[in-house]
């Protein structure tokens, strides 16, 4: 299933039924949702300060790389969209976080590796 902000990548199918840790669940599909103009998750450049799942409602915090960040809306959909896709979820809640404002520092060793094949220093 292409992802509503440009189609590049492809998410996996749903779990059928809730994994015995709904939490690592979600953080596996966050890991599928790509920033728009750069094909690395939003897992991976460290978007996401925290993930909970009960009864049956998601609930992700989440950062973005500037308070003016173009991409905003297209990923908050894309997360929730993604999200959404699991049969086994009811509602998905966004909490944007701006404290501790986002730095390359919390980008994962995946993502700089994916960053430097394309010639962006982090």
């Amino acid at each position: 299933m292409p992802h509503a902000s440009g189609g590049r990548d492809r998410w996996s199918e749903p779990l059928p039924e809730l994994p015995d840790d709904g939490d690592a669940a979600l953080r596996a599909a966050l890991d599928e949702v790509l920033d728009p103009e750069l094909p690395i998750s939003v897992m991976e450049l460290g978007l996401v300060y925290g993930t909970a799942f009960e009864n049956g409602t998601a609930r992700v915090d989440l950062t973005f790389t500037a308070t003016a960040c173009p991409c905003m809306d297209f990923i908050k959909q894309d997360v929730r969209d993604r999200i959404a896709m699991e049969p086994w979820v009811d509602s998905v809640e966004i909490n944007e976080v701006w404290d501790p404002p986002w730095t390359t520092a919390r980008i994962s060793e995946a993502g700089r590796g994916k960053l430097k094949a394309l010639g962006v220093g982090a």
